[in-house]
């Protein structure tokens, strides 16, 4: 169905007028340089085109009081000196003649795109917009924003199309107060939100920014903040958040729609973020947000000050929404102590709200080790001289190139097996069918992986031959293998135990002992039925683990069992998956397997996952296993780590 790309010159055509060190970062040029940087990498051409238009007042007045829309209006004909008046109302914005026409389009190109998603005239997309929005209260601009551009699409999308459960997911650098107030009683929308913090420090210094409010009333646990009390945060900080909050709390709230607040001052060279994460972080944030909702998902731009990193964030975003391939998350550390303390107050809060949670521990003052560790660096820094606040100039490696192969799945099929849509077959010889031959094909459709074909699926004889073979085929080739294996018994023999290859192992079976690092039995208590158990060891064991072993192929293999996992998981297991080693995956399926081949299909040529519904919650028993075994593999995976008492100390 394709990409939107919602964009109109004309949200270029105000900036402030007069001089305000505050303000004077928010200019016309974060908007041409986003949008130029997709015209030059060809992503622009590639998107659906929806045309903008200005909102009406009913629907800004869905969020906004009518006293502030009326106010707003008259400032296209203010003079100078009444508009500088106006804007000392408010904190941290400007106004200008075309601020609110400008504010309309906005939010009109927020909802042009709501529209072309929930109507499935496109899959997805991204509206780039000034003025940017989040920040925006029910009678007050604030930060920049003068209407609410997010919080009024939830709004619109709950009144125009029925929407039930709308995510909203803030990855700007600043707490979004405005959408926080405007749902906070709501249960139907859930907002997410990282935000700068540093101990109620940073701007808007508001107490309600912090881990501890989590709605009100009705909407209790649907507001979750993720302070974050250091700068300097890393790709492997998000990632940990997404995997240990957001992905299971959100699988588990199910979502009709998410809304994306698309900051990008999050990113490394950002003068108000002063975060280390690269532009490539934002193509895996998009790629895991986009098994949800049955792929229904609508970004909206809102901060970003380096032009630099905002167009290389914002390009790396099209991207992957497009379907390309993410780059490899290379070099991921241990999430740092702070960003491990934040997690651990956050899930501690919202224990009661989430099943997916409630094994969480308690938070005990725990804000005091980054509070003494922000004091000590400002100590330190006041000796040598330094500004308390000064900045080092950042550098950062130019984003990789991740062109899409000219094939996206090849398939080897028997051939009485029509080719699912989509698909390629891929076979070395028309007239021998041997396990023999079926095996060189295989080793040779890996070896095509790197520049002709993206990924592949293949129905064979026998599954467990066919991925030993393939994955000591790899490994020959100096590629690390991530091999998941889906279903069997016992332990996987003939498999590669040299650090090449990491094999995750899920069936029904007892806990069994960890033999090595590179050997992980996830042993389901309930099997396969249950899918609350298989979303949690997925999103909270299996993804931490394989971002961070950052394969360069991925073996996902079924391996015949009585106990089948239901298709929606299986689909979600493959979107995932594909979010790692540039998206060169081997789906193995017995060949009595046929009913799997078109959802497997279907999800390795780009469609989005079906929904694995409301999530009930798993067995105590359950939910206990999983974690003990998490915390045995914490001590070799990192990522796994989301306590302070798995972290293990100060920061090295």
């Amino acid at each position: 169905m394709g990409t939107a790309l919602v964009y109109d010159e004309e949200m270029t055509r105000y900036k402030l007028l007069w001089l305000d060190p505050d303000c004077e970062i928010e200019r016309p040029e974060r908007l041409t340089a986003s949008h130029e940087a997709l015209l030059k990498s060809g992503l622009a051409t590639r998107c659906v085109s929806i045309p903008v238009r200005q909102a009406t007042d009913a629907e800004i007045l869905l969020i906004h009081s009518e006293e502030y829309l009326e106010a707003v209006k008259k400032t296209p004909h203010m003079t100078l000196q009444d508009l500088q008046v106006f804007t000392q109302h408010y904190g941290a914005v400007y106004f200008h003649p075309n601020s609110y026409h400008c504010a309309t389009l906005a939010v009109g190109a927020a909802l042009q795109l709501v529209d072309g998603v929930l109507t499935g005239t496109v899959r997805n997309g991204i509206a780039l917009v000034r003025p940017p929005g989040h920040h925006s209260m029910r009678s007050a601009a604030s930060g920049f924003c003068v209407f609410n551009n997010v919080a009024i699409a939830a709004k619109y999308a709950q009144q125009k199309y029925g929407v039930q459960r709308v995510l909203i997911v803030d990855w700007d650098i600043h707490h979004g107060q405005g959408v926080q107030y405007a749902f906070e009683d709501d249960p139907n929308v859930l907002y997410f939100s990282w935000h700068r913090y540093e101990h109620q420090k940073f701007w808007p210094e508001l107490r309600e920014s912090d881990y501890d409010s989590v709605g009100k009333d009705k909407g209790a646990g649907f507001n979750i903040n993720v302070p974050w009390n250091k700068v300097g945060m890393q790709n492997s900080d998000y990632l940990a958040v997404f995997f240990h909050i957001l992905l299971p709390v959100a699988y588990e709230f199910c979502p009709d729609l998410v809304l994306v607040c698309a900051g990008f001052d999050s990113a490394i060279g950002d003068p108000e973020g002063e975060m280390c994460a690269t532009p490539d972080i934002f193509a895996h944030l998009t790629h895991l947000l986009m098994n949800l909702a049955g792929g229904k998902l609508c970004a909206v731009l809102e901060g970003g000050y380096n032009l630099t990193s905002l167009s290389q964030s914002v390009c790396a975003t099209v991207q992957t929404l497009l379907g390309d391939p993410a780059p490899r998350p290379a070099n991921l550390q241990s999430p740092s102590q702070s960003a491990v303390e934040s997690i651990h107050c956050v899930r501690a809060a919202h224990r009661k709200y989430w099943s997916c949670l409630r094994h969480a521990p308690e938070a005990h003052h725990l804000e005091v080790s980054t509070k003494r560790i922000k004091r000590e660096e400002t100590d330190e820094k006041m000796k040598r001289g330094e500004a308390a606040d000064s900045k080092d100039a950042i550098t950062w490696p130019e984003p990789q190139k991740c062109s899409p192969p000219s094939v996206r799945t090849a398939v080897v099929l028997p051939k009485d097996v029509t080719c699912p849509d989509g698909c390629k077959r891929f076979n070395l010889s028309q007239e021998n069918v041997s396990d023999d031959a079926t095996l060189a094909t295989l080793t040779a459709l890996v070896g095509k992986m790197e520049n002709e074909i993206c990924n592949g699926l293949a129905l064979v004889g026998d599954v467990s031959v066919a991925m030993a073979s393939v994955a000591w085929h790899a490994t020959a080739l100096k590629q690390r293998v991530l091999v998941v294996c889906v279903g069997g018994t016992g332990i996987l023999s003939h498999m590669p135990e040299n650090g090449t290859t990491l094999t995750v192992h899920i069936k029904k079976e007892e806990p069994e002992e960890l033999r090595c690092k590179h050997y992980i039995p996830v042993c389901l208590k309930s099997g396969f039925e249950d899918v609350s158990e298989l979303a949690q060891a997925t999103l909270s064991l299996l993804l931490p683990i394989a971002y961070e072993y950052d394969p360069g192929l991925v073996l996902l293999a079924q391996i015949p069992c009585t106990d089948r996992p239901s298709y929606s998981w299986w689909q979600q297991l493959v979107g995932l998956l594909l979010g790692l080693a540039q998206a060169r995956m081997l789906v193995l399926m017995q060949e009595g397997y046929k009913a799997l081949l078109g959802p497997t299909a279907s999800s390795l040529t780009g469609t989005p996952a079906p929904s694995l519904g409301r999530l009930c919650a798993p067995p105590a028993e359950t939910v206990e296993a999983l974690d003990s075994l998490r915390r045995r593999l914490q001590v070799n995976w990192m990522l796994l780590r989301m306590s302070v008492q798995e972290h293990g100390g100060e920061d090295k």
